[in-house]
């Protein structure tokens, strides 16, 4: 009896220890029923919601052909787009895909997909503003979102002017919406942003009250994050992108919201 009750416990600690690798086991998101995208739902024209509450957006419909491609349904989530690394290393999301610069820092908590389109950190004042060169930012407001990558430009800048804006940095708001807002209170007197971004809500608030400068804060490519073991998922999309591109799918895609 002692021979098979010592048995019986080999065998479940056996049991537990597979169940236990099991867990830890890391399995690709094409393995699950659907792949659930993470966004910042406020971020025009990339994604965010039209006049009737509907989810659209540039990287929302090439994320529709991309899962096409795949054969894979794709769940767009909205999330604190501060908290989007950590949502994805929780499995809460299996992608960030939402105009998602690809930077250094970045890289070392996700990995990218192949660059699907280029970006740059523009500058934006009030038409009738002084302001004409990144240099005449110095003790001035300036705004953008909370952990987006202008703010890693900005706690990398080389310049030295950053330091120099009024308070020795930027202010940050969660969304960029509430960020227009503070320089059209002229709480601020410039933002910086996405290009993609700050032009297409220029022309939505009316292009004649805004002026983005010539200056900038450096260009970038955008990409789509995932788990950084998770290479069959980035190796489905970066064909998939490759397809879209090819075929001229994505071309149709970027006319509709920038041409």
């Amino acid at each position: 009896m002692k021979k098979i009750l010592k048995g019986l416990l080999l065998m479940f600690v056996m049991i537990g220890a597979v169940a236990c690798s099991n867990e830890k086991k890391v399995e690709s998101a094409l393995d699950k029923e659907e792949i659930v995208m993470g966004l910042d739902d406020t971020f025009a024209p990339m994604g965010f919601k039209d006049t009737n509450g509907k989810l659209v957006g540039f990287d929302v419909d090439l994320a529709d052909e991309v899962s096409k491609r795949i054969n894979k349904k794709i769940k767009f989530q909205p999330i604190d787009w501060a908290m989007k690394e950590t949502e994805l290393a929780n499995g809460n999301i299996d992608l960030i895909w939402n105009g998602y610069s690809i930077t250094d820092e970045r890289k070392e908590k996700v990995a990218f997909s192949d660059p699907y389109l280029d970006n740059a950190q523009t500058i934006v004042v009030l038409k009738d503003s002084p302001i004409k060169s990144k240099n005449d930012l110095e003790a001035k407001k300036v705004a953008t979102q909370k952990d987006s990558s202008t703010q890693e430009v900005f706690k990398n800048d080389k310049s030295g002017i950053v330091a120099k804006f009024d308070g020795g940095d930027a202010t940050y708001y969660s969304t960029f919406t509430d960020v227009f807002t503070d320089l059209d209170t002229k709480r601020s007197e410039a933002i910086v942003g996405d290009a993609v971004l700050v032009k297409y809500v220029m022309k939505q608030k009316g292009e004649e009250k805004y002026r983005a400068l010539k200056d900038d804060f450096g260009t970038e490519q955008f990409g789509i994050g995932m788990r950084k073991d998770d290479t069959k998922l980035k190796e489905a999309i970066d064909n998939a992108l490759k397809d879209i591109k090819k075929d001229g799918t994505f071309e149709k895609i970027y006319k509709k919201w920038f041409s």
